[in-house]
């Protein structure tokens, strides 16, 4: 990997004037050139089994993030380095149209993410997934986005042409119903009210939505549950899913500390509830066990869910098969993206 300076933020335009000084925030940004691009998933608990995540480490910074301990198979460490030691895998696209390429490719979905946000930050400047994107309509492959971030609406023309010629679903991450809570535990990511904007926007342009409330922190967002899925659908949502907070290895540190801080006062309750519905422990690795917890509590929790569900008229019917519309196209076809 080459360490590079910082990229421009293209996400603050304006000026800020602190009323003391205050320290700066930096990041390391690493560019990488892989062998591979594709992850496979092999977790017969998942409905896919290849994702795609051209960037290594989030800048979102979210407490709760599962994919923390990844960053420590590079050296680095699961807490601030995940957010602010950020590598880019600047030959994505290319490595994802030799895969294409391949005999033994026949074009099965590849969900973006699966680790990191494929639109934080960086993907302003690097432009990475949109290539990928883009890779995936020369060859009408289908693809599921699963993201926090605004910058999805830069990409609309895209995701028409997926939407068009071959499958495409975007997953919004909302967990909390309000800005003020979001900042605190995802103090990096856009506000509630600017994904739900953008999921507005997708939704105009035909493109089909989902809302993911993940993770549901017992204790501090089940209520919220009612009032986002209300949101998402006024927003344009066509479906909408939920996953249980799980706190595996280095992820409790991170998420004791920074809830600690910002929530003393309840972090104790936080903690109690998270173990209530995981049978003691805070963190689950169990396929069909692990998204999801047990006993009454969570029952009721799963019940807040089904019935703001069905009350604002989310579908009660199994999704129609992802179509085989992948193909190859030829040298001058591919020229064109």
């Amino acid at each position: 990997m080459k360490r590079i300076s910082n990229p421009p933020s293209s996400f603050s335009p304006e000026t800020r004037h602190p009323l003391e000084p205050t320290p700066a925030a930096t990041s390391d940004i690493f560019e990488e050139t892989v062998q591979t691009i594709l992850s496979h998933n092999d977790s017969p608990d998942l409905p896919f089994r290849w994702s795609l995540n051209p960037y290594r480490g989030c800048f979102h910074a979210c407490a709760y993030c599962y994919a923390r301990p990844t960053h420590e198979y590079w050296g680095f460490g699961a807490g601030t380095d995940f957010e602010s030691k950020l590598v880019v895998k600047i030959n994505a696209a290319a490595k994802l149209q030799e895969t294409f390429r391949k005999a033994s490719w026949n074009g099965e979905l590849i969900v973006f993410s699966g680790n990191t946000d494929p639109y934080q930050p960086l993907e302003a400047d690097y432009r990475l997934t949109r290539a990928c994107l883009e890779t995936c309509v020369a060859f009408r492959n289908p693809v599921g986005i699963i993201s926090k971030s605004a910058l999805l609406t830069r990409d609309i023309d895209v995701f028409q042409e997926l939407q068009k010629t071959a499958w495409v679903r975007i997953f919004l991450s909302i967990p909390f119903a309000s800005d003020e809570m979001t900042r605190k535990v995802e103090p990096q990511a856009p506000s509630i009210a600017k994904r739900f904007a953008t999921m507005e926007a997708l939704a105009k342009a035909g493109i089909p939505t989902a809302i993911s409330i993940a993770p549901v922190i017992p204790g501090l967002n089940e209520q919220d549950i009612p009032k986002i899925l209300s949101r998402a659908r006024e927003a344009g949502a066509q479906d909408a899913t939920f996953i249980l907070l799980r706190l595996d290895d280095q992820v409790e540190q991170v998420f004791i500390e920074r809830l600690g801080h910002q929530f003393p006062d309840r972090l104790q309750k936080i903690m109690a509830r998270l173990k209530e519905v995981r049978q003691g422990q805070v963190g689950e690795r169990t396929f069909f066990k692990r998204h999801h917890g047990q006993g009454t509590t969570w029952a009721v929790i799963e019940q807040l869910f089904e019935q703001s569900y069905r009350k604002l008229g989310f579908p009660t019917v199994p999704d129609s098969p992802i179509p085989a519309t992948f193909t190859r196209p030829g040298p001058a076809q591919l020229s064109l993206f």
